[in-house]
């Protein structure tokens, strides 16, 4: 079974929503983000969203902007977080999402990034700017090489939209809790629930919900709902604020495990 799918399934066994963590992939080096991945495992994180620096991240906003940029001028590209990947591969079976704008896919090629990203062990993709209408010329070479392919649904979206989203995701569907772009938020949008229960009567697919969940009590209100909690721009900031820190993996891991404690109980 790909581990996504293992992954998921072995989490609702123990009625647990997995904990999955976004951080951009060279910040605040190319070589110390495998260190960080293991910090991240060992405080309870369940999958890696390895993000690919990109020099126009439209949809995140300024945490994740900053980090791009310091990743970009430390050298990272697309071929580096592949690279990366197959290190942090090297040592650990946690699920790794490539998380990535269209551009830099383009450049590299579709069919080249999925034959090195599969043999590197990623297990999917996630194209921030990729609609599903649009995605027939680029999905078929991921799909070939076993990558789960997962879409965007916003509380926007429409519900033709959201059709395309649950038929072309596998993996898991990334619901989108808030409109704007990435960032820490003070508490969760009421739109969250609606969309959750929307898609639930379409498909059966893992439903992770991101966008602006930052602390455990975030985390474990999710949780309640969704299969999966995604924290991003909170890992971020931390990375950002002890970059030149030895502490840097001891603070990602205590705060990781605070995420992931608070979501032992949620589907209590």
């Amino acid at each position: 079974m790909p581990r996504i799918d293992s992954l998921f399934a072995r989490l609702r066994e123990k009625k647990r929503p997995a904990l999955i963590a976004y951080i951009t992939a060279g910040d605040p080096s190319p070589s110390r983000t495998a260190s960080l991945v293991e910090a991240l495992e060992r405080g309870g994180v369940d999958l890696i969203e390895l993000g690919v620096p990109f020099s126009d991240p439209v949809a995140d906003g300024p945490v994740i902007q900053a980090a791009s940029e310091r990743a970009l001028k430390a050298g990272t590209n697309l071929r580096g977080v592949v690279e990366i990947a197959e290190q942090i591969r090297a040592h650990s079976e946690i699920p790794i999402l490539l998380f990535t704008y269209l551009n830099p896919v383009l450049r590299y090629g579709a069919e080249a990034l999925a034959h090195d990203a599969a043999k590197a062990g990623i297990d999917g993709v996630l194209l921030t700017d990729l609609t599903p209408e649009e995605s027939g010329s680029i999905l078929p070479p991921f799909r070939k090489h076993g990558l789960d392919t997962v879409f965007l649904a916003a509380p926007t979206s429409t519900p033709r939209r959201l059709d395309l989203v649950a038929e072309n995701s596998s993996g898991f569907i990334y619901l989108v809790s808030r409109l704007g772009v990435t960032g820490e938020r003070d508490s969760l949008s009421d739109s969250v629930e609606p969309l959750v229960n929307s898609l639930r009567q379409r498909t059966p697919k893992p439903l992770a919900l991101g966008f602006g969940i930052s602390k455990p009590e975030h985390a474990a209100s999710a949780g309640r709902f969704a299969d999966g909690v995604v924290v991003g721009s909170a890992f971020v900031r931390l990375i950002e604020q002890n970059q030149d820190s030895k502490q840097l993996e001891e603070k990602l891991e205590d705060y990781a495990r605070a995420l992931s404690s608070a979501l032992q109980g949620a589907r209590a």
